[in-house]
């Protein structure tokens, strides 16, 4: 089931991106006190009491178009007020932030009345009441008419726990998906990658059909498409994505949301179609799209598209095969394979690399050849001492899941092996067991008398 989506809204300057960094733990926004500062939203993964969401910040709302004119800068606050509409429209959950120490204003008022209309779960924050007394004003706030006001301090973390153990309140049961995302028998394929790389032309080339709509100009595809495909004898949900952009390259409109769109998609699929424009080569955002599959551990293919428009040789493919292997190193594992949507050159073959793939993320390793493996990879390169001469032992290991394969590794003291050494033995296990286009998850833990 896709992960719900939180949006922060609120007028300008009255905290959102202080209450994003610390819900990320980390500063991801801007923050300043000049209203305007944030522009694009932002978004994160947040997990709170075993549930996880996404959230979104958005740039400062102001509905009335007699208060944009009168601001000097009225062209971006309106283009900032498209793009919290659209953040409000798709968000499962809403946010309303509002300030103690101005207190309740027209422009709130508005805001309210909006989210009103959409029906949604709105949560009232109160922010920056950090005393008695502040908290006490807040009280002002039920006007609005949005429930109980949630007094908070986004920048000391006062009250932020109480507000997110509501949203964990709201959110829908863990329980509750769609028949197609339960049925196993169902590979979830996602076409993503940059604006204008073909991917809604693979899909209709695998269709034989103009399923989506096809244009040469980037960003035509706004939503998540789900199309049911029969490939032989296995059942297929092709998932067609809006191509995702470096965020200071977003257009205003819709298509800033559909970033959001396409990380939902892969969430949901089981292996990721990359395409790359072979024309243009790597650039730093299909490196990014990439980081998007494997921190999500979901299979991986990577298409390189427009192949057609290449000039080539009988190396040219061998050769530029070795630059995305030096250009994205961290997915060495994955197929690359040389397609061109347009003319339907191998477009099948990706589609049967795609089910390759997903077949291999359900791959068991029995524990005997698994610990025969551990045994001859500490033999033949035992782990480093740490700096105090302390020697990691690697009792014996086991394979705990499948889709991602989880290896657990029992070891004296988990703090003591580097990072490095987890890499090797993950890549022993694709020596022998290959895992081909599949991320794999290692996890180092203490056995309990060592604990």
């Amino acid at each position: 089931m896709p992960k719900a989506i939180l949006a922060i809204v609120g007028r300008p300057n009255v905290g959102k991106s202080t209450l994003f960094n610390r819900l990320l733990g980390e500063r991801q926004a801007i923050t300043e006190d000049l209203p305007g500062t944030t522009r694009d939203r932002l978004y994160g993964e947040v997990l709170w009491n075993a549930r996880s969401f996404i959230v979104v910040d958005t740039g400062g709302l102001v509905i009335s178009d007699q208060e944009i004119e009168t601001l000097p800068i009225a062209e971006i606050v309106q283009r900032t007020r498209e793009q919290a509409l659209v953040a409000i429209e798709e968000a499962d959950i809403i946010i309303f932030m509002v300030d103690v120490l101005i207190g309740l204003t027209p422009g709130d008022e508005e805001i309210a009345q909006l989210l009103r209309q959409t029906e949604k779960p709105v949560l009232l924050a109160v922010n920056k009441a950090d005393n008695q007394e502040r908290r006490l004003e807040a009280v002002e706030f039920y006007a609005l008419g949005l429930g109980d006001p949630i007094p908070i301090t986004a920048l000391h973390g006062t009250g932020v726990g109480d507000l997110l153990d509501e949203v964990v309140r709201v959110l829908p049961p863990p329980e509750e998906a769609e028949s197609d995302e339960e049925d196993e028998d169902v590979v979830r394929v996602a076409i993503v990658g940059r604006p204008n790389v073909g991917k809604s032309q693979l899909l209709n080339s695998l269709l034989g059909q103009d399923r989506a709509i096809v244009s040469d100009v980037p960003g035509t595809t706004r939503d998540a498409l789900d199309t049911p495909l029969q490939w032989g004898d296995q059942k297929v949900v092709l998932i067609d994505t809006a191509g995702i952009r470096r965020r200071g390259k977003i257009e205003v409109g819709v298509e800033r949301y559909s970033v959001m769109r396409a990380m939902r998609a892969i969430e949901r699929a089981d292996v990721a179609l990359l395409l790359i424009d072979a024309t243009q080569g790597i650039t730093a955002q299909d490196t990014h799209i990439a980081g998007f599959i494997t921190a999500a551990y979901k299979g991986l293919v990577i298409l390189l598209n427009k192949w057609d428009l290449v000039p080539k040789d009988h190396h040219t493919f061998d050769q530029y095969t070795a630059y995305v292997r030096n250009e994205m190193r961290f997915v060495d594992y994955a197929p690359v394979i040389s397609t061109s949507a347009l003319s339907g050159q191998r477009v099948s073959r990706a589609l049967d690399t795609a089910l390759y793939v997903a077949g291999e993320r359900h791959k068991r390793v029995p524990t005997a050849l698994l610990n025969k493996l551990l045994r001859d990879a500490v033999q033949d390169h035992p782990p480093h001492a740490t700096q105090r001469g302390r020697h990691v032992r690697i009792y014996y290991a086991t394979q705990a899941d499948v889709a991602p394969p989880t290896f657990i590794f029992f070891v004296n003291n988990p703090a003591w092996l580097h990072y490095s050494y987890g890499r090797y033995l993950e890549n022993r296990i694709r020596y022998i067991f290959a895992y081909s286009g599949v991320p794999l998850k290692l996890v180092f833990r203490a056995r309990e008398k060592d604990r």
